[in-house]
This record gives C-alpha cells, sequence and structure tokens, in this order.
C-alpha cells in the first residue's frame, strides 16, 4: 500500500496549492456553506475554505492517515477532518460544497464517486472539481516506466495497476451526462510548470513516486528512486537551469 506522508507532501505541495487557491475563489462563497473537501490532503485549502464561512463548516476527508494526522493539527470548531475513503461516502443532502483540488486522479472509480456526492449534496448543491487529466505529467510517466522496465525492477511490477485515472474531456463528458446533475461543464487546462531543482525532487518524492515505490523490493527501494530523480533531472531540465513538467488540469463544475 501506497505510505504518503502528510507533512512531506505539506512541503512538497506548493503548485497544488496554487491550484486550489483559484478553485476556492471560483466557489463565490457566501460564509454559510457547508462544505466536504475529498481528498484533503494535510488540510492547507480545507482550513482556508473554513475560514471563509464562518457560520458554515467543512469537513475533510482523506484516505490516508498520514494526511488526516497532519491536517487534524489546524481543526477549529467549523473545520474537522476524517479518515475516509470516497467509495464510503455515505452522506444525504448534507453539503452544499462538494470540493476537490489536486486528488481525484487517484480514484479509479469515478462512476461510484459522483454518485456518492451526488447524494451527499442538497438539492442546488455545487460539485467543483480540478484534478489531473489526459497528457499530466507525460515527463514523469515516461521516466518511471523506462525505470520499471529495467531487468533489475520489472518483475516487482508484474501485477501492478497504474495508480491513476486521468481522463479526457470527451471521456469525461460522457461519464458525467449519465448521473442526475441539473447543469454541468467540463474542460481542461494548461497548468505546465517550471521547478527548482529542490522543488522537482520534493514533487517525486512525495506523491509522485510513493505508488511505485510500495511495489519494490525494500533492498532496491534507494537506488530505483534515485534512478528515477537522476533521469527525471536529465529529462527536464532547461537551459535555465529549471526543470520543466506537462501538467493537464480537468475542471468539473456541476449543480445538483
Amino acid at each position: 500500500m501506497a505510505d504518503f506522508d502528510g507533512e512531506k507532501y505539506k512541503a512538497a505541495s506548493k503548485h497544488q496549492k496554487e491550484w486550489g487557491e483559484r478553485l476556492i475563489k471560483d466557489l463565490n462563497l457566501k460564509g454559510a456553506e457547508k462544505i466536504i473537501d475529498l481528498g484533503c490532503g494535510d488540510g492547507f485549502l480545507t482550513k482556508r475554505m473554513s475560514d471563509l464561512v464562518p457560520t458554515g463548516s467543512v469537513l475533510g476527508i482523506d484516505s490516508s492517515a498520514s494526511m488526516i494526522e497532519t491536517a487534524k493539527k489546524v481543526e477549529t470548531l467549523n473545520l474537522r477532518f476524517q479518515q475516509l475513503g470516497i467509495y464510503d461516502l455515505d452522506f444525504e443532502d448534507e453539503f452544499d460544497v462538494a470540493f476537490s483540488n489536486a486528488a481525484l486522479h487517484w480514484v479509479k472509480d469515478h462512476d461510484r464517486m459522483l454518485e456518492n456526492v451526488r447524494r451527499a449534496l442538497r438539492p442546488g448543491g455545487l460539485v467543483r472539481f480540478n484534478f489531473a487529466g489526459d497528457g499530466n505529467c507525460s515527463n514523469f510517466f515516461a521516466v518511471v516506466r523506462e525505470v520499471m522496465a529495467m531487468p533489475r525492477y520489472q518483475a516487482d511490477f508484474d501485477a501492478m495497476e497504474w495508480p491513476w485515472y486521468m481522463p479526457s474531456v470527451r471521456d469525461y463528458e460522457a461519464l458525467v451526462g449519465r448521473h442526475l446533475f441539473s447543469e454541468w461543464s467540463v474542460w481542461m487546462e494548461n497548468a505546465d510548470r517550471l521547478f527548482s531543482e529542490d522543488e522537482i525532487v520534493r514533487w517525486i518524492d512525495q506523491p509522485s513516486i510513493v505508488p511505485f515505490l510500495a511495489m519494490v523490493k525494500i533492498d532496491n527501494k534507494k537506488a530505483f528512486r534515485d534512478e528515477v530523480v537522476n533521469r527525471m533531472l536529465q529529462k527536464t531540465r532547461t537551459l535555465d537551469g529549471r526543470y520543466f513538467e506537462i501538467f493537464r488540469r480537468l475542471n468539473l463544475r456541476a449543480k445538483k
């Protein structure tokens, strides 16, 4: 099982937080909403939303125990966190807003997820998601597949299922259309990014390489990690000494 680290993610997720800040502005919160944050991670954005709904409340959920442990450090009277998988979401007509930033590409069954979310919303409730879409992180994916195929590691990945779901706009429109939202729209956003060396290494370490390291024999973990990092630095280095990665963000805005 992937071993995420809430504190390391907190230090490595600058770009995810920037995306999330823009997403929160798009909510146009009035101050009394009841919000659920799906895949809340370290709780940074969840806390930001709770500050904007002083007479409302926010619940952050994440399947990672370490993420929730980190997030709980910022709990307040109108903000709480719970370790809970999205497939286990069992609320009905309870929330005004279902929010998620940079998390739902880790969820494989979006049909099940969207049905749980729709049921959890009150009539007229808003869905606002942003997650990785088709074409995302193509440099990292190419590198990690090269290293996975090396004779030293190949057998470790015989039973591995690719950890992400990153659909195209067309495919996600077809999926969302099967659910009973009163209105909805799906679009792709280009969020390509230049990193410093320290930033890109931290992003590789947490969370990008985590599901792959979970598959590698313990004696090989460091060598596998170092091979991926070194190849990524070589592949993505630009003339000005920074490191480039492709980011494609799929957006969903819908109302129940």
